[in-house]
């Protein structure tokens, strides 16, 4: 598994890189943004490691370029911040990111979050159905998610991992009402650190990509006091 570190302190930078590299990751690393987006489209890393505070282009935009840009490879950023208010996760969270860590952080601790990011590709083997909606197909195998439109039409649906990952857990179990913590298990697995808000970071940025109005959502309904629950009728 390949690794982009960004960030700009070099002993913090050197620090990840060893742990990580002891840990059998290969990694790269650099210290400014303009950097990171050439080294993401050159090494088509599997997982970022991305400072929120970078000379030149930040973090956050740095990862929302990274979401923008298609290639073979959707990767997870863990992002990292200095500041452990509110508001800088959640921010980080809703231009694309899957995870946070904020400093100053266990090195071990940081290891485990990246094995649990780099696990879920692996959770999501060994399905082979295809899931059909009237409105939506999804097909795991090849991670590919499409809206139905009139007639024969189709649009390919533009999702991160997480994202697809989201809406075919929703897709196959249509009508089920997932807590937060349900969701959190199928997708993150117990090595989740974290609040379990992120989930609702996530479900708001998957509303706006499926969503005819996201503010008002047809498809991925809330459950007051409870989670979410998906609705659409079975083609």
């Amino acid at each position: 598994m390949d690794i982009l570190i960004v960030e700009d302190e070099a002993e913090i930078a050197q620090l990840i890189q060893l742990y990580l590299e002891k840990e059998g990751f290969s990694c790269h690393a650099c210290r400014d943004g303009l950097r990171a987006l050439q080294l993401f489209q050159e090494q088509q890393p599997d997982l970022i490691i991305l400072d929120l505070m970078l000379p030149g282009l930040d973090g956050l935009e740095v990862c929302a370029r990274v979401r923008q840009q298609p290639g073979p490879k959707d990767p997870y950023i863990l992002m990292l911040t200095a500041k452990g208010e509110e508001i800088d996760r959640i921010i980080g969270l809703s231009t694309g990111a899957d995870d946070y860590l904020v400093k100053p952080f266990s090195p071990r601790e940081l290891v485990a979050r990246v094995r649990a990011l780099l696990r879920r590709s692996l959770r999501q083997g060994g399905q082979s159905a295809l899931y059909r909606t009237q409105h939506f197909q999804v097909d795991p195998d090849q991670r590919s998610a499409q809206r139905l439109l009139n007639g024969d039409d189709t649009e390919l649906l533009d999702l991160t991992t997480l994202e697809f990952d989201l809406l075919t857990t929703f897709i196959s179990y249509p009508g089920r009402v997932w807590s937060r913590a349900q969701l959190i298990e199928k997708l993150w697995g117990d090595d989740f650190f974290g609040d379990e808000r992120v989930v609702d970071t996530h479900i708001a940025r998957l509303r706006k990509k499926i969503e005819p109005d996201p503010a008002n959502p047809t498809f991925v309904k809330t459950v007051i006091g409870v989670g979410y629950r998906f609705e659409d009728a079975i083609a």
